[in-house]
């Protein structure tokens, strides 16, 4: 049975569609309003709110607290200064990820690090020989992302300091509404913006204090629905869509690297030992997976013909489609498309491909397989760099 979030207090009362997805045994709210656009404006534009309390938290503290994670990670943690935060997903043996995530040196001892799955027993079997304690404080410690062109300012009347000297991935502590907090500048939107994490008991007082501070920027909530379409816009991957954690693969189909999913430039094989460093070694060495993570841009008139051979209009979907598509060259398919959507922002349709490294190249042209009315066809695409959208402020 699902449970409400430390901020569902506020977010139930503000959820008038009563509109409620599930995300790690939480009530989300996928949609406040009557469609996700309006909550999308509003991390592009102004400021939202999104409560993102269900990922999975960890406080990693002793004196060989940077070793565990030098262990696990497959970035160099020795180099993460304290109040800094890096991006990195961590492997098995066989080099397949596991997870991804952030993970936040808040002191020497001293780690905070997220996950999209519950990874408590791996970084305790991981742990073997060290002096560490790893604390899972993900009911513990509830988490809001403030994230948009005006988060800075929200972020500033809510706590009455300046924060333009806090750099992309960094952190600090901070005080909201007199409440003690954790503030990185990280998210999952793409834009500018902050995470605020704060103890649950408290989570409500720091919702008002930053829902009071917004309302003159003219803050909303956001959903998951407008948070999917933002972040595939600013090419994030997401587990379970773009790759399967290797906890959960039953196919080695299903297994994937980081080179794989477009993480490997956070592979750092200089460092002398992390778990699966051998197998990705010996991948590289063999010149590389057989496909790689690649943006796909869908040509909007070959979608509007589909729909026209059935005297439609383009009535194209505005939410993201995860599940997996054929994509096609020279009529044999060649690998899949997840995670495709209509860009607000950018104007069109993109999603993300798995594909041979031969077809990997920007420019390259594909077909993606594409229903209407029951029947399949073929939209013709075209690879493209990613991110969709990178969006200067997001570092400013």
């Amino acid at each position: 049975m699902s449970v409400g979030t430390a901020f569902h207090p506020r977010t139930s009362a503000l959820n008038s569609t009563m509109a409620w997805g599930e995300w790690s045994g939480y009530f989300a709210a996928a949609v406040y309003a009557d469609f996700h656009d309006i909550e999308y404006n509003a991390i592009r534009e102004q400021a939202a709110l999104i409560d993102v309390t269900p990922l999975y938290k960890y406080e990693i503290i002793g004196p060989d607290a940077a070793r565990l994670v030098d262990r696990v990670v497959t970035r160099n943690a020795s180099k993460l200064a304290v109040d800094r935060v890096i991006y990195t997903p961590w492997c098995n043996e066989d080099g397949k990820v596991v997870d991804d995530g952030t993970v936040a040196r808040r002191g020497d001892q001293e780690f905070f690090w997220t996950a999209a799955d519950p990874s408590y027993r791996w970084f305790t079997m991981s742990a073997a020989g060290l002096d560490v304690r790893i604390d899972d404080v993900s009911e513990r410690v509830a988490a809001v992302a403030l994230q948009g062109p005006r988060s800075r300012d929200v972020l500033e009347g809510a706590s009455r300091r300046d924060w333009a000297d806090l750099r992309y991935f960094a952190q600090r502590r901070a005080e909201i509404a007199g409440v003690d907090v954790h503030v990185s500048r990280t998210g999952y939107t793409g834009d500018l913006g902050y995470e605020i994490w704060v103890e649950a008991g408290s989570a409500t007082d720091v919702w008002d204090a930053l829902w009071e501070a917004g309302e003159p920027h003219g803050i909303r909530p956001a959903g998951i629905r407008a948070l999917d379409v933002a972040r595939v816009e600013a090419g994030l991957i997401l587990i379970e869509a773009e790759f399967t954690s290797a906890r959960h693969a039953i196919s080695s189909e299903q297994h994937y690297s980081p080179f794989e999913i477009g993480l490997g430039a956070f592979v750092d094989l200089a460092k002398p030992a992390f778990v699966g460093r051998h197998a990705l070694e010996l991948e590289r060495g063999r010149g590389g997976p057989g496909r790689r993570l690649v943006g796909l841009d869908l040509e909007w008139t070959g979608i509007e013909a589909m729909y026209a051979r059935h005297d439609l209009p383009p009535m194209v979907s505005a939410l993201v489609h995860r599940d997996p598509v054929p994509v096609y060259k020279d009529g044999q398919q060649v690998g899949r498309a997840t995670s495709v959507t209509w860009g607000p922002t950018i104007k069109k349709m993109v999603g993300f491909g798995s594909l041979p490294p031969r077809l990997a190249e920007p420019g390259t042209r594909v077909s993606v397989e594409w229903s209407v009315e029951g029947e399949r066809g073929k939209v013709a695409a075209a690879v493209v760099p990613l991110p969709f959208l990178d969006l200067p402020r997001k570092r400013a």
